[in-house]
């Protein structure tokens, strides 16, 4: 399989390095983290020759009398050498039962430089904090963006990377297959072990068919509004009965996975963040056409979703945008700016267009507004609104 560096996390670890806290590498599985360990490693065993560089796969048979917390500590406090920096590795460090009191010992020490990667479902960000008493940062990782797409499939023309990505996504494992029904077939199984293995084990659930239903309803809602009343009466109706405490739960489960990420919606004009019905847009959009088919296939909101995702890449906090009646899909902000986002799958027509950037022009501050829509042109201004190809924004050429 080609080894894509992937710059964005790369030298966010590069920028870590020595840092006294215990670095956390978490995303869904299978999206990169054990790759972007081992590109991390290269470059350590290249920027420090001399450093001690210690790695531990877990899930290696070999190292299977190290799942047991006090050999793993036994292991690399024997093996810390003095005057020279220590690294330490550990991939699946769930699979060392009461793993946190030897990673926790470890760095109490100061004496190595920690990393550590996990099966979501026993790293959530929402566990670190527990695990590791504030001892640590996080670095959250994302499948393959289209920019790191196009970077594996080397010399294809813009337009058709963009229409394979947006049905076969970022999950890179999949690449490999040449079959579609092969690529989604890897891509369901790893939707099916979140699922029926990491979340039933994790939270004791006795049946995990609401949680699939759940889960498939939120695939083909992505971009919609969503209420957990109206899924348990959805659910209900079709005769899996269920009721809108148990929905809750189980988005909030799916959420914790990785699989869904939560967009609250936020007040323009009263600049307050709203806690009702909220938008969730699922970690890659390989999920939906795997598990669903082109069932119902909504381009404009598969736009969305890769949108969403991208802006978080980017460091962006999201959400969607309320102004009186009108809808903003997203207001993306950092420590600097605040950026008014529309997504379109095609504005050609006169009237889509004007419904498109009605919203935007409702706006009365300065920021910046956009519209990313499949132009297939170079990005213009109109009535000073940015409009760019939105495959040429992922791309990074816009």
């Amino acid at each position: 399989m080609t080894r894509i560096e992937r710059p964005l996390y790369l030298e966010r670890l590069k920028a870590l390095r020595g840092k006294p806290d215990i670095k956390v590498i978490t995303g869904v599985r299978r999206c990169g983290k054990s790759e972007l360990l081992k590109s991390y490693i290269s470059y350590l065993q290249e920027a420090d020759p001399e450093g001690n560089i210690m790695y531990i796969d877990l899930m290696d048979l070999e190292n299977e009398e190290l799942q047991e917390y006090h050999a793993l500590y036994r292991y690399f406090i024997s093996r810390t050498k003095p005057g020279v920096h220590n690294y330490v590795f550990v991939d699946e460090v769930q699979l060392c039962r009461n793993f946190e009191k030897a990673i926790n010992s470890l760095h109490a020490k100061g004496t190595c430089d920690i990393y550590i990667t996990g099966s979501n479902a026993f790293m959530l960000s929402s566990d670190l904090a527990t695990l590791f008493t504030g001892r640590y940062l996080e670095i959250h990782v994302l499948p393959f963006s289209f920019a790191e797409y196009r970077a594996y499939h080397k010399d294809q023309d813009l337009d058709e990377s963009f229409e394979k990505y947006t049905l076969q996504g970022g999950m890179a494992g999949s690449y490999i297959y040449e079959k579609e029904q092969d690529r989604n077939g890897y891509i369901t199984g790893i939707f099916d072990t979140i699922i029926t293995r990491d979340l039933r084990k994790k939270y004791g659930l006795r049946d995990d068919s609401v949680l699939l239903k759940t889960a498939d309803y939120l695939l083909d809602n992505t971009g919609n509004l969503i209420s957990p009343n109206k899924i348990a009466d959805t659910l209900t109706s079709s005769q899996t009965k269920t009721n809108h405490v148990t929905v809750s739960n189980y988005i909030e489960y799916l959420c914790r996975s990785f699989l869904f990420y939560r967009m609250q919606r936020y007040d323009i004009k009263g600049k307050k963040y709203l806690n009702t019905i909220e938008k969730y847009y699922m970690v890659d959009a390989g999920f939906r056409f795997a598990r669903l088919g082109k069932r119902n296939m909504d381009y404009g909101r598969l736009y969305e979703n890769m949108a969403a995702l991208e802006l978080l890449r980017r460091g962006y906090r999201v959400y969607v945008g309320k102004l009186y009646q009108k809808e903003i899909d997203f207001v993306a902000m950092d420590d600097q700016k605040k950026i008014y986002i529309q997504v379109s799958g095609d504005i050609t027509s006169p009237e889509t267009m004007k419904r498109e950037i009605a919203p935007l022009l409702s706006i009365r501050d300065a920021y910046p507004k956009w519209i990313l829509a499949h132009t297939g042109h170079p990005a213009y201004d109109y009535e000073g609104i940015h409009i760019m190809d939105i495959a040429r924004w992922l791309a990074g050429e816009e």
